[in-house]
């Protein structure tokens, strides 16, 4: 998720500034990582130079003047333009975890020890966000179920290539 396209898609439903962008965020995305400021009107500042926003007007406020910003119709076709593209599979073809194991098997260490490692600690993060989803409204279990379902697949991974270890430790050694 792109922080420019999530806020011009916040913008589209009327010109908001950088501070109540931050809060809408933070609300609806920033779970587990919220927005700094400091990235806020940096990005704004960015999507203004880009034409894909525009001052809408300067309120005073408690400290400096307030700046509202709204979309601009090339922002509106960005962000229509990014919402249909479809995200590209991330295939994971070549991963840190089968380099632990390959790297294991080519020193002569356990194998079985790594992938038992990596096992247990997805374990505990999948109780972890069960427990979080079973607390949390929709957008929070939608959020957790697709995080599940890629520890899942992980999982799945990590149980066949247990046992095919001996397999990949004749071709990997020889």
């Amino acid at each position: 998720m792109t922080i420019s396209n999530t806020l011009l898609g916040l913008l589209e439903a009327g010109p908001r500034h950088g501070y109540d962008l931050k809060h809408a965020y933070d609300e609806r995305f920033g779970h587990d990582r919220p927005l700094h400021y400091g990235q806020v009107y940096s990005t704004l500042s960015r999507l203004l130079r880009n034409g894909l926003v525009e001052e809408s007007g300067v309120e005073p406020g408690g400290g400096p003047e307030r700046k509202r910003y709204a979309i601009t119709e090339a922002g509106v076709t960005n962000l229509e333009t990014w919402l249909t593209s479809p995200e590209d599979p991330a295939p994971y073809l070549q991963n840190t975890l089968y380099t632990k194991v390959v790297l294991a098997l080519l020193s002569d260490r356990s194998a079985t020890e790594i992938l038992d490692h990596q096992r247990s600690a997805h374990l505990r993060a999948m109780r972890e966000l069960t427990k979080r989803k079973t607390a949390g409204d929709l957008a929070d279990q939608l959020i957790c179920d697709h995080a599940l379902f890629h520890l899942e697949a992980d999982l799945r991974w990590l149980e066949l290539t247990a046992a095919r270890l001996d397999d990949l430790r004749t071709q990997v050694v020889t």
